[in-house]
């Protein structure tokens, strides 16, 4: 779940770059992006800002979505491997204390 999480906000966040360096600044058109001198855009006199305005808005609503998802999905606890493991039953919980002699008397003379 987590990985086409990931694979999905890069691939919406190449598209997000892609539209935005795409788009020109008040007054240009698209042909001024490619090298063309003409005044004609590929998409009509407004068509072009129109789309790639929603292309923007489209896919930066997009990015913003798999971000908090992925912040969410992070962010929950997961369990660990050894959770489900229990002791052996046949296998003492504590090793035994080694039994040790006695310390001799301090000789008095």
């Amino acid at each position: 779940m987590i990985a086409l999480l990931v694979v999905l906000h890069i691939l919406v966040s190449l598209f997000l770059i892609l539209v935005v360096l795409v788009q020109q600044g008040k007054g240009a058109d698209l042909a001024g992006a490619f090298g063309g001198g003409g005044s004609q855009t590929a998409f009509g006199a407004r068509g072009a800002t129109t789309l790639l305005h929603k292309l923007t808005t489209t896919f930066f609503v997009l990015f913003v979505i798999t971000s908090m998802a992925l912040a969410v999905l992070q962010a929950r606890p997961r369990p660990s491997v050894m959770s489900g493991t229990k002791p052996a039953a046949n296998a003492p919980a504590k090793p035994a204390p080694a039994k040790t002699a006695p310390a001799p008397a301090p000789v008095k003379n």
